[in-house]
């Protein structure tokens, strides 16, 4: 393809109402680029997790310039790379791929992005103890800019429990001994109380998943809570927290941040994020 002409993608499961490609080709055409983004969708393939390394091969071979991945497979993808960037291999999630000179590199957005997003949304927000639900790829970026951004502690919950220990041990492998702890989904209002602050990595409160990640009871006013979905914008979990005083964020800003961040790999020009950010309050409005 040209310089100034792209082929991206998505691949993912039940990826229809991702604004993604919306949000990747409104930025391109203010940039004067052609860009074609196309969903990849193994539900509709019948394509299970496992062959993400055959998608991706063929998406090279079919000139693609990138891709992007997102549940259920951006872990399962990490085999079938040639190379990683530094995050994403302390991350053990790649959300971002790029071909380069025939070799497939594999990045992550996602927790710069949710960095991005927290600054911006939650800038005063205290700390020192922080719940996460989620230990899946979302989860573990999530996990990594929290820490990153100075979290005392952070307890890590998981409906796989082995999966959120393993999480915890490369956390604290990371950033030291006693910054994470993975905790039971039994104990999860033990973990609420005392906490400053909840995130929701799940894809629970997504279109495909609606309800509350957690009991309702839990929330408390002294709580700040965080969500990663951004499909609705307003998610059962953030209204129900706003509704008790909650301070709250919306997956919407790392969406916009994270795409953002693809596409300057993308393509090797600088998007602009404020644009993108309003992108995503206009898109998730008129749906």
């Amino acid at each position: 393809m040209s310089p100034d002409s792209y082929l991206v993608g998505l691949i993912g499961s039940g990826i229809g109402p991702s604004l993604s490609p919306a949000l990747h080709e409104r930025e391109a055409d203010r940039q004067g680029l052609r860009y074609l983004y196309r969903l990849i969708d193994i539900g509709t393939l019948g394509v299970p997790p496992e062959r993400t390394g055959e998608l991706v091969r063929s998406a090279r071979d079919m000139g693609y310039d990138g891709l992007n991945v997102t549940h259920p497979c951006k872990q399962q993808v990490l085999a079938h790379l040639d190379a990683l960037s530094p995050q994403a291999e302390a991350l053990g999630a790649v959300n971002t791929v790029v071909f380069e000179g025939g070799r497939a590199i594999g990045h992550n957005t996602d927790a710069t992005g949710f960095a991005a997003s927290f600054a911006r949304g939650l800038p005063d927000a205290r700390l020192d103890r922080v719940v996460q639900l989620g230990a899946g790829g979302a989860g573990a970026a999530v996990a990594h800019a929290l820490l990153a951004l100075g979290a005392g502690r952070l307890t890590v919950l998981d409906v796989l429990p082995d999966r959120a220990a393993a999480l915890a041990a490369s956390l604290n492998h990371q950033f030291g001994p006693g910054r994470a702890a993975a905790a039971d989904l039994l104990d999860i209002a033990a973990q609420t109380v005392s906490a400053d602050g909840l995130v929701n990595a799940t894809p629970i409160g997504m279109a495909a998943h609606p309800g509350l990640p957690l009991p309702a009871d839990l929330l408390h006013p002294g709580l700040w809570v965080a969500e990663v979905v951004y499909r609705p914008l307003e998610t059962t979990l953030v209204r129900t927290a706003r509704a008790l005083g909650c301070p709250t964020l919306d997956g919407g800003g790392m969406a916009a941040y994270q795409a953002a961040d693809s596409f300057r790999l993308f393509t090797g020009r600088e998007p602009d994020t404020a644009r993108m950010l309003d992108d995503i309050a206009d898109l998730t409005s008129a749906h």
